[in-house]
């Protein structure tokens, strides 16, 4: 009985492959899982083109300079100073400024603005009539806060509004769009138990989900990685934790899809309108931090957030509440959260699979 099944299953899957794929309903997934790799894309452009000028502008300085010459550079010293430490900056910007003393008294203020680099990292240096007021030493581009980046973007675009959405457009479509189409009781005349229709349809919404998502995210790691410099790049890769990041993301994705996938199928069967059971599902998954922390493991956020393998770092004097939404009050395990999404999908999907069974079909009130 069980081979029967799951060849039922399979036959189910190549029927769903195409619907699923290739549904002119469901081309706004694409461009939904597409922009966060837009935005790296552009990313990578804007700090490859700002690395050449950095180099251009530091082939031009009168002498070779060191990060230690521009940290030297303190409020208080004269344009003298500056330029026996540094050269003659390539890059000046001057102004006047006529800013009043006393009533219907002016005096003239010579303002400068020096840019020095050292092919990494680039020092602005503020002067008024000659003498700085203000030095801004910018390091340049740096992996940890570009890692911080990318996690927050994953945790806060990527996770709560793509993958949720694009879910909710796969999934929810998985009964209702048979039901619009006027085409579901096709397969309910077919000679297979409802359950297995469930979960070949809930299995052939997961490969595409997955297949869809995952691209992105694997897209989004390479273009992530394309501009860094090769040797950072390397001992990332091979001496950091650039590969468990990389597979941290793509199965946290797999597991995001297991468990929206699920709610949202669910909802696609228990209610006609699927507008409403998505507000709710939002509206819970959103409000899961100020939850009682037996509340919160009902839902698929709380173990997500729980596997990420870069902790947002909460800035001193950040409001309580949203420090919440970055970490769970309550720490869990890795293998405690992969199971506990298992569990809370295959707990949707067994009380799916008896509405499903009891499920009635008229047309006219669609």
């Amino acid at each position: 009985m069980m081979r029967l099944w799951w060849n039922q299953i399979k036959a189910v899957i190549r029927l769903e492959m195409k619907k699923t794929f290739f549904a002119k309903r469901g081309l706004w997934i694409y461009l939904l899982a597409l922009m966060p790799l837009v935005l790296w894309v552009g990313h990578a452009i804007d700090t490859s083109y700002r690395e050449k000028a950095r180099l251009h502008l530091a082939s031009e300085n009168e002498k070779r300079l060191t990060r230690e010459d521009l940290a030297a550079i303190k409020t208080g010293m004269t344009s003298e100073d500056l330029v026996q430490r540094l050269g003659k900056s390539p890059e000046v910007a001057t102004w006047n400024e006529r800013r009043p003393t006393a009533p219907k008294v002016f005096e003239q203020v010579v303002h400068e603005s020096d840019r020095y680099t050292d092919g990494e990292r680039d020092l602005y240096v503020f002067l008024e009539n000659g003498k700085v007021t203000g030095v801004a030493l910018g390091e340049g581009d740096n992996l940890g806060e570009d890692s911080m980046v990318f996690a927050g973007v994953f945790q806060f675009f990527y996770l709560r509004l793509a993958i949720f959405f694009g879910c909710l457009g796969i999934f929810m479509n998985l009964f209702r769009g048979e039901l619009l189409d006027k085409s579901l009781h096709f397969y309910f005349l077919a000679p297979l138990r409802r359950e297995v229709l469930m979960v070949g349809k809930y299995l052939a919404g997961l490969l595409a989900a997955a297949v869809i998502f995952t691209t992105s995210e694997a897209l989004q790691i390479v273009v992530f990685a394309w501009h860094l410099d090769p040797n950072v790049l390397s001992n990332y890769v091979y001496h950091g934790h650039g590969i468990a990041h990389a597979a941290a993301y793509l199965g946290i994705t797999v597991l995001a899809c297991v468990g929206y996938g699920s709610l949202f199928l669910a909802a696609g069967v228990l209610f006609r309108n699927p507008i409403f059971p998505a507000a709710g599902i939002l509206l819970w998954e959103a409000i899961n931090p100020f939850l009682p922390v037996v509340l919160q493991k009902f839902s698929v956020i709380y173990y997500l957030k729980a596997l990420c393998p870069v902790a947002i770092p909460v800035a001193p004097g950040t409001s309580p509440i949203l420090a919440l939404f970055v970490s769970n009050a309550e720490p869990i395990g890795a293998s405690v959260a992969i199971l506990g999404v298992l569990f809370v999908s295959s707990l949707i999907l067994f009380l799916s699979g008896f509405q499903v069974r009891r499920m009635q079909i008229d047309y006219t009130t669609e």
